[in-house]
């Protein structure tokens, strides 16, 4: 599952903005279209709709695998949305989506992509917390449980994919020991964003939180902060840096917790 475990590592695991099917895919599929190796693939949300359209990718159990195709050359890559609430995807069991898999598949990769597909089919089949998507609570969890679901997968690769899952597994730990310094009451309010940082623009923000975006936004040494020291704080709010990824030209995408100062 290392096309899996590459999306964890390079921040395409995202929470869904939308609990609506088709924006949903439209959502995934435009982040696998700013990936900057593929940004010269056109048509990728129409090809996945209309493959969504012919036959229904939901796999059950609160999952669905949409793909999208190319003649051209190059590796599997996958986006992962998260949908807290659940997604009305007309699975073959009836029940919501929480976690969709969107992968891009070369013609060339065929094989590797079927291989990656039936290892996570196994993972979900055999682990119970990867039947349970209702009670994930956070990215946090969400991320811990697809990384369980690789470690599974992984047992009988090679040590070096192991390797690259213990630190991103260690990145991760960093972020909790953070966490678990603050008092309950602020733990308990943390709040998941991404700010995307762009040379000469002021950062931009995605997040839920209104007032939170206005602040961070009007904020110009965000970038340089996160870069530097992996937080910052600005008009009361702190923000934490939980990973990072950088994309061409010189652009970075952080994905952040942010919570008030009382």
């Amino acid at each position: 599952m290392k096309t899996l475990l590459d999306a964890l590592q390079e921040g395409r695991l995202i929470e869904l903005p939308d609990n609506h099917k088709n924006r949903a895919l439209e959502y995934l599929a435009a982040l696998i279209e700013a990936i900057p190796d593929i940004g010269v693939e056109q048509g990728i949300t129409e090809n996945v709709l209309a493959r969504e359209a012919a036959h229904n990718t939901g796999i059950g159990l609160g999952w669905a695998c949409p793909h999208a195709r190319t003649r051209h050359d190059g590796e599997v890559v996958c986006a992962v949305g998260w949908s807290p609430q659940g997604i009305d995807y007309g699975a073959p069991d009836g029940q919501p989506v929480h976690l969709m898999v969107m992968y891009f598949v070369p013609e060339t990769q065929k094989n590797a992509y079927l291989k990656e597909i039936s290892s996570l089919a196994k993972a979900i089949q055999t682990q119970p917390a990867l039947q349970d998507l209702k009670s994930l609570t956070d990215l946090g969890e969400v991320r811990h449980a697809l990384l369980d679901a690789i470690s599974i997968a992984l047992e009988s690769t090679a040590p070096e994919a192991k390797a690259r899952m213990i630190q991103l597994e260690a990145k991760h730990a960093e972020v909790r020991e953070m966490v678990a310094e603050l008092p309950a009451e602020v733990a308990h309010s943390l709040t998941a964003l991404t700010v995307v940082v762009i040379p000469g623009a002021r950062p931009i923000v995605l997040c839920q939180d209104g007032e939170l975006v206005t602040s961070l936004e009007s904020y110009d040494q965000l970038g340089t902060q996160l870069a530097q020291h992996g937080r910052a704080e600005h008009l009361g709010f702190h923000v934490l840096t939980r990973s990072h990824s950088t994309y061409q030209p010189d652009r970075m995408v952080y994905d952040c917790l942010a919570f008030r100062a009382k």
